[in-house]
């Protein structure tokens, strides 16, 4: 579980094809207190730590990413140089400071617009069909790892 707070932005170092794909992160998280197994979000896709950096080394970490995954989220786009957004698994009896988020993809929305409204930012959301009926007023969705509070939604021609 995590809550939509990103606490480290790291960058694509490697890309490899295997019988899933490899990906190589680099990050200044403390890669001596990453256990192999350990889920980090990756733009908010809940991957699984196989390998890391040696304690004290330059931070990193990679995952494998299967198939379904790559159909499920832009991570098809991903390439070296590539930054994400990456959020280590809540504990328990760690603060949720956003909302609850599995990091488990339905699908992929399109920002459609960002408008300044105050001091804040009105981001207009795109969704297929299919998703549309399970965003609420209030709720909440994840864009790029990031926990957003829905305010409105609108019925759209082909989606929400």
């Amino acid at each position: 579980m995590f809550t939509g707070i990103i606490t480290d932005i790291g960058t694509i170092d490697a890309v490899e094809q295997r019988g899933d794909t490899r990906i190589v992160i680099r990050t200044s998280y403390d890669t001596g207190d990453i256990d192999l197994g350990a889920s980090i979000a990756c733009s908010g896709v809940c991957l699984t730590v196989v390998d890391k950096s040696a304690a004290g080394a330059p931070g990193w970490f990679a995952v494998d990413v299967s198939g379904e995954t790559l159909r499920r989220t832009a991570q098809g786009d991903w390439a070296v140089g590539h930054r994400l957004n990456l959020e280590r698994a809540m504990k328990l009896g760690d603060e949720l400071g956003g909302h609850i988020v599995t990091g488990h993809v339905d699908g992929i929305g399109e920002v459609v617009s960002v408008e300044p409204e105050g001091d804040s930012k009105q981001i207009k959301i795109s969704l297929p069909s299919t998703l549309a009926p399970y965003v609420a007023a209030k709720g909440s969705v994840t864009v790029d790892g990031v926990s957003l509070t829905v305010n409105e939604v609108f019925d759209e021609p082909g989606g929400a």
